[in-house]
């Protein structure tokens, strides 16, 4: 593994660069598999029976999905304590970083086997696949307050998500005109059998970019702390009672306990209506024709793309002039809007309006999230720790969010009864809030 030999100072230009092309390499996951060419891949293979048996259950293949989705994140929740207590432990975050890499991008190739007689074997690899992502950036994350001084995380977090925003948008654009012109690319068969290929194509793509960009971030940032300690007995559940030391250290700090609560409220809301955008496209809105669709779906995942780079710097912009905790509300107010007018679309016109507005506040949330955090917590060396414990938070939302998706979508037979519902968590997060800055009562 390649290793700087000598390590860069804080705040320095080139190791906050190097941290945030992370998202240059990974963001292709979020784009490619989770919002646009695996959700209309998916949604294909189900043309003619939309039920997937499993024990003696008819699931309907999007509550599948969420489930599986739902499932992979309760793992995430267990090891990533567990993972960050060992890092931390022996001083060593990047190694455990880098394996969740490694782990997450070969199951994306993996997903190149993925169809309907190797249903099982498919949803496995998607399911290794989250948990590589969703684990890789507990570490990730953790680096923030490492790199940079508490004057430069705003900005930091958000070129981070803009790089993520622009390297995606690239791969997906090279992925979309291999779907459409697949003889191009020597992709032999009948249109529809040519276009899926070239999906299958697009989900290897994704694991060689992601390991290949990952190597620059892995090249400059710093192993940890470095305590360079032997691994005792007691190390397997060092990271859950680091987690309780971080509890416990909260509960005096009413500012980053409330914060806590509002992004948990929120979060739910945010992860899961993003995790599930694309499968409602592809299944609530009125598309003329599947080639439409196809075009209509990818071009909506562009736009959110190519404006969240701007909604990500302007709400650094707001965080700076404004505040984080009031820009954050703001969002969480504008979020809920959105959803409540996504309940009542059906055109693809409209479909298009959501995206825009979408990308508008995706990035913006998601980075003023993070930077605001990395703020609340205390000055120490043990960053892992309390970005685990926001992970956890995160994880154990997108987990009671994706299954209640997949309860409601299961019951009612559409996803657009699941996507109001969110309306109130967001709603909840704003006021949640409000109280983040108050001072706490006296006894």
């Amino acid at each position: 593994m390649l290793e700087t030999k000598k390590p860069l100072p804080k705040g320095s230009k080139k190791l906050i660069n190097a941290w945030a092309i992370y998202d240059w390499a990974n963001s292709v996951y979020s784009l490619v598999i989770s919002s646009a060419i695996f959700p209309i891949y998916y949604a294909a293979l189900f043309v003619d029976d939309n039920i997937i048996p499993f024990l003696s259950y008819e699931i309907k293949n999007t509550a599948m999905i969420s489930f599986v989705t739902a499932l992979s994140f309760v793992v995430v929740t267990f090891i990533t304590p567990l993972l960050s207590g060992i890092a931390d432990y022996i001083g060593n975050k990047k190694l455990f970083m880098q394996f969740f890499v490694y782990l997450g991008s070969l199951s994306c190739v993996g997903l190149y086997w993925f169809d309907l007689d190797t249903i099982y074997l498919g949803l496995f690899f998607y399911f290794l696949a989250m948990i590589g992502l969703w684990s890789s950036l507990v570490f990730y994350n953790s680096y923030l307050p490492d790199i940079a001084h508490e004057n430069q995380q705003d900005k930091a977090s958000a070129k981070g998500y803009a790089m993520g925003y622009v390297g995606s948008v690239l791969l997906l654009l090279f992925n979309l005109s291999m779907v459409m012109m697949p003889d191009s690319y020597g992709i032999s068969g009948t249109e529809s059998e040519a276009a899926m290929t070239a999906m299958k194509y697009s989900f290897v793509s994704v694991g060689i970019w992601w390991i290949l960009f990952s190597q620059y971030s892995f090249y400059y940032l710093p192993k940890g702390n470095q305590n360079k300690q032997k691994v005792t007995k007691d190390v397997v559940l060092k990271g859950f009672r680091e987690l309780r030391t971080v509890y416990h250290q909260m509960s005096g700090n009413y500012k980053i306990k409330r914060y806590l609560i509002a992004f948990f409220v929120y979060s739910l809301a945010l992860q899961t209506v993003m995790l599930v955008a694309a499968y409602f496209g592809e299944e609530e809105i009125a598309w003329a024709t599947d080639s439409e669709k196809t075009i209509g779906l990818i071009v909506s995942i562009l736009l959110i793309q190519l404006v969240a780079i701007f909604g990500a710097l302007l709400a650094a912009r707001s965080a700076i002039r404004f505040g984080n905790v009031p820009t954050l509300i703001v969002i969480n107010l504008i979020w809920g809007s959105i959803c409540v007018y996504a309940y009542f679309i059906r055109t693809p016109l409209e479909f298009y309006y959501v995206a825009g507005f979408v990308g508008l506040v995706m990035g913006g949330l998601q980075a003023t999230s993070r930077a605001t955090y990395s703020k609340f917590i205390p000055k120490t060396d043990d960053t892992t720790s309390y970005f685990s414990f926001y992970a956890v938070t995160e994880k154990v939302g997108i987990v009671i969010g994706m299954l209640l998706f997949g309860a409601i979508d299961q019951i009612t037979g559409s996803m657009r009864n699941s996507i109001v519902v969110f309306v109130l968590f967001f709603v909840v997060g704003a006021i949640l809030l409000t109280r983040v800055n108050k001072k706490p009562r006296l006894a």
